[in-house]
Protein backbone atom coordinates (compact mmCIF):
# COMPACT_ATOMS: atom_id res chain seq x y z
CA UNK A 1 0.00 0.00 0.00
CA UNK A 2 2.94 2.53 0.69
CA UNK A 3 4.51 1.75 -2.59
CA UNK A 4 1.24 2.38 -4.53
CA UNK A 5 1.57 5.60 -2.69
CA UNK A 6 4.72 6.95 -3.64
CA UNK A 7 4.74 6.15 -7.67
CA UNK A 8 1.35 7.95 -7.80
CA UNK A 9 2.76 11.54 -6.32
CA UNK A 10 5.69 10.54 -8.57
CA UNK A 11 3.94 9.29 -11.60
CA UNK A 12 2.07 12.88 -11.58
CA UNK A 13 4.86 14.98 -11.72
CA UNK A 14 6.07 12.93 -14.30
CA UNK A 15 3.01 13.85 -16.17
CA UNK A 16 3.08 17.40 -15.41
CA UNK A 17 6.98 17.77 -16.58
CA UNK A 18 5.92 15.87 -19.69
CA UNK A 19 2.96 18.68 -20.28
CA UNK A 20 5.34 21.70 -19.91
CA UNK A 21 7.49 20.27 -21.84
CA UNK A 22 5.16 19.85 -24.95
CA UNK A 23 4.03 23.55 -23.89
CA UNK A 24 7.58 25.18 -24.31
CA UNK A 25 7.61 23.07 -27.65
CA UNK A 26 4.65 24.50 -28.96
CA UNK A 27 5.46 27.65 -28.20
CA UNK A 28 8.91 27.61 -29.52
CA UNK A 29 7.46 26.27 -32.76
CA UNK A 30 5.18 29.29 -32.52
CA UNK A 31 7.83 31.66 -32.34
CA UNK A 32 9.82 30.26 -35.27
CA UNK A 33 7.01 30.02 -37.28
CA UNK A 34 6.58 33.74 -36.91
CA UNK A 35 10.31 34.63 -37.50
CA UNK A 36 10.04 32.51 -40.68
CA UNK A 37 7.44 34.41 -41.72
CA UNK A 38 9.06 37.57 -40.98
CA UNK A 39 12.24 36.75 -42.42
CA UNK A 40 14.31 36.65 -39.22
CA UNK A 41 16.41 34.53 -37.77
CA UNK A 42 16.72 33.76 -34.27
CA UNK A 43 20.88 33.62 -34.71
CA UNK A 44 21.18 37.17 -35.94
CA UNK A 45 22.94 39.09 -33.94
CA UNK A 46 22.61 42.41 -35.70
CA UNK A 47 18.93 42.30 -34.91
CA UNK A 48 19.74 42.14 -30.89
CA UNK A 49 19.60 45.60 -29.31
CA UNK A 50 22.32 45.79 -27.23
CA UNK A 51 22.02 46.18 -22.85
CA UNK A 52 23.84 47.61 -20.42
CA UNK A 53 23.50 47.34 -16.35
CA UNK A 54 22.34 50.17 -14.41
CA UNK A 55 24.97 51.62 -12.34
CA UNK A 56 22.57 52.08 -9.61
CA UNK A 57 21.19 49.02 -9.76
CA UNK A 58 22.44 45.85 -10.79
CA UNK A 59 19.14 44.28 -11.56
CA UNK A 60 18.46 47.00 -14.07
CA UNK A 61 19.26 46.00 -17.81
CA UNK A 62 18.47 48.70 -19.85
CA UNK A 63 19.24 49.40 -23.89
CA UNK A 64 22.26 51.62 -24.61
CA UNK A 65 19.14 54.09 -26.15
CA UNK A 66 17.73 54.81 -23.49
CA UNK A 67 20.56 54.17 -20.93
CA UNK A 68 20.87 58.14 -19.70
CA UNK A 69 17.31 58.48 -19.12
CA UNK A 70 17.01 55.70 -16.75
CA UNK A 71 19.99 56.37 -15.05
CA UNK A 72 18.65 59.93 -14.07
CA UNK A 73 15.45 58.52 -12.90
CA UNK A 74 16.95 55.84 -11.16
CA UNK A 75 19.48 58.17 -9.34
CA UNK A 76 16.76 60.41 -8.10
CA UNK A 77 14.22 57.17 -7.06
CA UNK A 78 17.89 56.17 -4.89
CA UNK A 79 17.68 59.48 -3.26
CA UNK A 80 14.46 59.37 -2.61
CA UNK A 81 12.34 61.42 -4.73
CA UNK A 82 8.92 60.29 -5.70
CA UNK A 83 7.71 59.94 -8.80
CA UNK A 84 5.24 62.74 -8.46
CA UNK A 85 8.63 65.24 -7.51
CA UNK A 86 10.82 63.80 -10.53
CA UNK A 87 7.59 64.60 -12.85
CA UNK A 88 7.59 68.11 -11.48
CA UNK A 89 11.49 68.47 -12.38
CA UNK A 90 12.79 69.49 -15.28
CA UNK A 91 16.24 70.11 -17.38
CA UNK A 92 16.94 73.19 -17.38
CA UNK A 93 19.96 73.43 -19.51
CA UNK A 94 18.06 73.33 -22.74
CA UNK A 95 17.04 76.98 -22.16
CA UNK A 96 20.81 78.15 -21.41
CA UNK A 97 21.75 77.02 -24.57
CA UNK A 98 23.17 79.70 -27.69
CA UNK A 99 22.41 82.61 -24.68
CA UNK A 100 24.71 85.02 -22.66
CA UNK A 101 23.05 83.67 -19.69
CA UNK A 102 26.05 81.54 -17.58
CA UNK A 103 25.15 78.36 -16.15
CA UNK A 104 26.62 76.09 -12.95
CA UNK A 105 26.58 72.56 -12.10
CA UNK A 106 27.15 71.70 -8.32
CA UNK A 107 28.28 68.17 -7.48
CA UNK A 108 28.19 66.45 -4.17
CA UNK A 109 32.35 66.93 -3.39
CA UNK A 110 32.26 70.78 -4.56
CA UNK A 111 29.18 71.51 -2.03
CA UNK A 112 30.87 69.54 0.91
CA UNK A 113 33.68 71.76 0.48
CA UNK A 114 32.95 74.77 0.25
CA UNK A 115 30.00 74.40 3.26
CA UNK A 116 33.41 73.43 4.96
CA UNK A 117 35.55 76.16 3.89
CA UNK A 118 32.75 78.76 5.02
CA UNK A 119 32.22 76.76 8.51
CA UNK A 120 36.23 76.86 8.82
CA UNK A 121 36.34 80.61 8.51
CA UNK A 122 33.11 80.91 11.03
CA UNK A 123 33.31 82.34 14.02
CA UNK A 124 33.66 79.32 17.15
CA UNK A 125 31.15 81.53 19.26
CA UNK A 126 27.41 82.83 18.76
CA UNK A 127 27.55 86.39 17.49
CA UNK A 128 24.91 88.53 16.79
CA UNK A 129 24.15 88.95 13.05
CA UNK A 130 26.55 86.71 12.06
CA UNK A 131 26.54 82.61 11.34
CA UNK A 132 28.87 80.75 13.56
CA UNK A 133 29.88 77.36 13.41
CA UNK A 134 26.94 75.66 14.65
CA UNK A 135 24.74 76.85 11.90
CA UNK A 136 26.34 74.55 9.26
CA UNK A 137 26.12 71.20 8.69
CA UNK A 138 28.86 68.60 9.69
CA UNK A 139 27.86 65.75 7.30
CA UNK A 140 27.67 65.72 3.82
CA UNK A 141 24.52 65.22 1.89
CA UNK A 142 23.64 65.15 -1.74
CA UNK A 143 22.81 68.12 -3.75
CA UNK A 144 19.08 68.65 -3.47
CA UNK A 145 17.20 68.65 -6.81
CA UNK A 146 14.04 70.73 -5.84
CA UNK A 147 13.21 73.31 -3.14
CA UNK A 148 11.41 70.95 -1.08
CA UNK A 149 14.96 68.71 0.14
CA UNK A 150 17.08 71.76 -0.15
CA UNK A 151 15.22 73.38 2.70
CA UNK A 152 15.12 70.32 4.57
CA UNK A 153 18.58 68.85 3.99
CA UNK A 154 20.41 72.58 3.81
CA UNK A 155 20.55 74.93 6.62
CA UNK A 156 20.58 78.42 5.70
CA UNK A 157 24.29 79.06 6.35
CA UNK A 158 24.80 76.55 3.63
CA UNK A 159 22.57 77.70 1.45
CA UNK A 160 24.20 81.59 1.85
CA UNK A 161 27.55 79.73 1.51
CA UNK A 162 26.71 77.89 -1.78
CA UNK A 163 25.39 80.96 -3.15
CA UNK A 164 28.07 83.41 -2.06
CA UNK A 165 30.25 80.72 -3.85
CA UNK A 166 28.33 80.08 -7.38
CA UNK A 167 27.94 84.02 -7.57
CA UNK A 168 31.81 84.50 -6.79
CA UNK A 169 32.50 82.21 -10.14
CA UNK A 170 29.87 83.46 -12.28
CA UNK A 171 31.69 86.95 -11.81
CA UNK A 172 34.92 85.94 -12.33
CA UNK A 173 34.21 84.01 -15.25
CA UNK A 174 32.12 87.35 -16.50
CA UNK A 175 35.31 89.33 -15.55
CA UNK A 176 37.72 87.50 -17.31
CA UNK A 177 35.66 87.22 -20.75
CA UNK A 178 34.73 90.90 -20.73
CA UNK A 179 38.64 91.36 -20.47
CA UNK A 180 39.30 89.82 -22.94
CA UNK A 181 37.23 91.16 -25.54
CA UNK A 182 36.29 94.29 -23.87
CA UNK A 183 37.51 96.51 -26.68
CA UNK A 184 36.39 94.02 -29.76
CA UNK A 185 32.86 94.58 -28.91
CA UNK A 186 31.96 98.09 -27.41
CA UNK A 187 28.74 98.49 -28.04
CA UNK A 188 28.79 102.54 -28.64
CA UNK A 189 24.86 103.03 -29.24
CA UNK A 190 24.15 101.06 -26.04
CA UNK A 191 26.46 103.35 -24.05
CA UNK A 192 24.85 106.35 -25.33
CA UNK A 193 21.39 104.93 -24.63
CA UNK A 194 22.65 103.96 -20.90
CA UNK A 195 24.11 107.36 -20.31
CA UNK A 196 20.95 108.92 -21.42
CA UNK A 197 18.90 106.85 -19.01
CA UNK A 198 21.12 107.58 -16.27
CA UNK A 199 20.71 111.28 -16.77
CA UNK A 200 17.56 110.95 -16.39
CA UNK A 201 15.17 111.07 -13.10
CA UNK A 202 14.82 107.99 -11.22
CA UNK A 203 10.56 106.65 -10.64
CA UNK A 204 9.85 106.44 -7.18
CA UNK A 205 9.46 102.45 -8.06
CA UNK A 206 12.95 102.30 -9.53
CA UNK A 207 14.27 103.89 -5.91
CA UNK A 208 12.03 101.50 -4.30
CA UNK A 209 13.50 98.49 -5.96
CA UNK A 210 17.17 99.70 -5.28
CA UNK A 211 16.87 100.44 -1.78
CA UNK A 212 14.84 97.03 -1.47
CA UNK A 213 17.98 94.88 -2.75
CA UNK A 214 20.36 96.97 -1.13
CA UNK A 215 18.63 95.60 2.01
CA UNK A 216 18.97 91.88 0.68
CA UNK A 217 22.87 92.23 0.35
CA UNK A 218 23.39 93.29 3.68
CA UNK A 219 24.80 90.40 6.05
CA UNK A 220 22.48 91.51 8.89
CA UNK A 221 19.49 90.97 6.61
CA UNK A 222 20.50 87.37 5.50
CA UNK A 223 21.19 86.16 9.23
CA UNK A 224 17.57 87.55 10.35
CA UNK A 225 15.99 84.04 9.70
CA UNK A 226 19.16 82.27 11.41
CA UNK A 227 16.16 81.68 14.61
CA UNK A 228 14.37 79.55 11.77
CA UNK A 229 16.85 77.05 11.30
CA UNK A 230 16.41 74.99 14.71
CA UNK A 231 12.67 75.29 14.99
CA UNK A 232 10.23 72.39 14.09
CA UNK A 233 7.76 73.47 11.77
CA UNK A 234 5.12 73.79 13.88
CA UNK A 235 6.44 76.00 15.94
CA UNK A 236 7.47 78.52 12.15
CA UNK A 237 4.16 77.95 11.55
CA UNK A 238 2.75 79.08 15.06
CA UNK A 239 5.09 81.63 14.96
CA UNK A 240 3.33 83.08 11.57
CA UNK A 241 0.27 82.84 12.90
CA UNK A 242 0.61 85.27 15.76
CA UNK A 243 2.51 87.73 13.51
CA UNK A 244 -0.66 87.48 11.69
CA UNK A 245 -2.61 87.38 14.54
CA UNK A 246 -0.89 90.62 16.15
CA UNK A 247 -1.35 92.32 12.57
CA UNK A 248 -5.45 91.87 12.85
CA UNK A 249 -5.40 92.74 16.44
CA UNK A 250 -3.17 96.39 15.82
CA UNK A 251 -5.41 96.89 13.08
CA UNK A 252 -8.49 96.35 14.96
CA UNK A 253 -7.26 98.78 17.70
CA UNK A 254 -6.68 101.54 14.98
CA UNK A 255 -10.10 101.32 13.61
CA UNK A 256 -11.28 101.76 17.10
CA UNK A 257 -9.08 104.49 17.78
CA UNK A 258 -9.79 106.06 14.23
CA UNK A 259 -13.78 105.51 15.11
CA UNK A 260 -13.07 107.27 19.33
CA UNK A 261 -11.28 109.92 17.67
CA UNK A 262 -14.17 110.94 15.12
CA UNK A 263 -16.33 110.22 18.03
CA UNK A 264 -14.22 112.69 20.06
CA UNK A 265 -14.05 115.16 17.33
CA UNK A 266 -18.12 115.15 16.83
CA UNK A 267 -18.18 116.15 20.54
CA UNK A 268 -15.75 118.79 20.38
CA UNK A 269 -17.69 120.08 17.42
CA UNK A 270 -21.19 119.89 19.06
CA UNK A 271 -19.59 121.72 22.14
CA UNK A 272 -17.90 124.44 20.03
CA UNK A 273 -21.50 124.76 18.52
CA UNK A 274 -23.38 125.02 21.56
CA UNK A 275 -21.05 127.40 23.29
CA UNK A 276 -21.13 129.42 20.11
CA UNK A 277 -24.83 129.39 20.60
CA UNK A 278 -24.35 130.86 24.12
CA UNK A 279 -22.35 133.38 23.28
CA UNK A 280 -25.03 134.51 20.98
CA UNK A 281 -27.49 134.38 23.51
CA UNK A 282 -25.16 136.12 25.90
CA UNK A 283 -24.79 139.10 23.12
CA UNK A 284 -28.44 138.85 22.19
CA UNK A 285 -29.49 139.31 25.91
CA UNK A 286 -26.62 142.11 26.54
CA UNK A 287 -28.21 143.70 24.04
CA UNK A 288 -31.45 143.63 24.82
CA UNK A 289 -30.43 144.94 28.53
CA UNK A 290 -28.40 147.39 27.05
CA UNK A 291 -30.91 148.43 24.95
CA UNK A 292 -33.58 148.70 28.30
CA UNK A 293 -30.99 150.16 30.19
CA UNK A 294 -30.72 152.90 27.30
CA UNK A 295 -34.50 153.32 27.16
CA UNK A 296 -34.22 153.42 31.00
CA UNK A 297 -32.20 156.01 30.67
CA UNK A 298 -33.33 158.32 28.26
CA UNK A 299 -36.78 158.10 29.88
CA UNK A 300 -35.06 159.15 33.17
CA UNK A 301 -33.22 161.74 31.66
CA UNK A 302 -37.03 162.78 30.05
CA UNK A 303 -38.66 162.51 33.16
CA UNK A 304 -35.74 165.09 34.36
CA UNK A 305 -36.19 167.67 31.72
CA UNK A 306 -39.79 167.40 32.56
CA UNK A 307 -39.35 168.42 35.93
CA UNK A 308 -36.88 171.03 35.45
CA UNK A 309 -38.99 172.44 32.98
CA UNK A 310 -41.94 172.51 36.06
CA UNK A 311 -39.44 173.92 38.42
CA UNK A 312 -38.42 177.04 35.95
CA UNK A 313 -41.90 177.84 35.53
CA UNK A 314 -42.92 177.49 38.91
CA UNK A 315 -39.65 180.14 39.55
CA UNK A 316 -40.92 182.51 36.98
CA UNK A 317 -44.06 182.83 38.61
CA UNK A 318 -43.46 183.25 41.72
CA UNK A 319 -40.66 185.80 40.44
CA UNK A 320 -43.78 188.79 39.28
CA UNK A 321 -46.08 188.91 42.34
CA UNK A 322 -46.24 192.70 42.38
CA UNK A 323 -47.47 193.01 39.26
CA UNK A 324 -50.02 190.85 40.04
CA UNK A 325 -50.97 192.72 42.82
CA UNK A 326 -50.90 195.89 41.09
CA UNK A 327 -53.52 194.72 38.67
CA UNK A 328 -55.81 193.98 41.44
CA UNK A 329 -55.42 197.04 42.61
CA UNK A 330 -56.20 198.67 39.25
CA UNK A 331 -59.22 197.08 38.82
CA UNK A 332 -60.65 197.54 42.31
CA UNK A 333 -59.89 201.11 41.71
CA UNK A 334 -62.07 201.04 38.67
CA UNK A 335 -64.41 199.28 40.53
CA UNK A 336 -64.59 202.49 43.10
CA UNK A 337 -64.10 204.99 40.49
CA UNK A 338 -67.68 203.23 38.46
CA UNK A 339 -69.08 203.28 41.78
CA UNK A 340 -68.58 207.10 42.67
CA UNK A 341 -69.85 208.03 39.24
CA UNK A 342 -73.12 206.00 39.49
CA UNK A 343 -73.70 208.32 42.60
CA UNK A 344 -73.48 211.16 41.69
Amino acid sequence: MSQSLKITPMQERMDRLQELVEFTENCQKQIQDMYDALGWSQDNEQHKEPMELCPYDPGHRVPVRSMERHKASCYLTKMGYSSEEQAEMCDPSPSYTNTSIRSFTMDKSLQNQVILQARAAAPLMKMEGVFWQGHYSYQPVDVPQNHKRAVCDLTVADRLALYDHVIGVLNQEKAVAASGNEELYVDLVSKLKKADEQNEPKTHLELMAEMRDYKRRRQSYRAKNVHITKKSYTEVIREVIQVHSEELARQWKDEHEEEDKEKEDQDEARERTSQSRRRLDERRSLSSESRRSHTRHRRSREKSRERESKKKKRKRVSRSPDKHHDSKKKKKKRKDERGRSDST
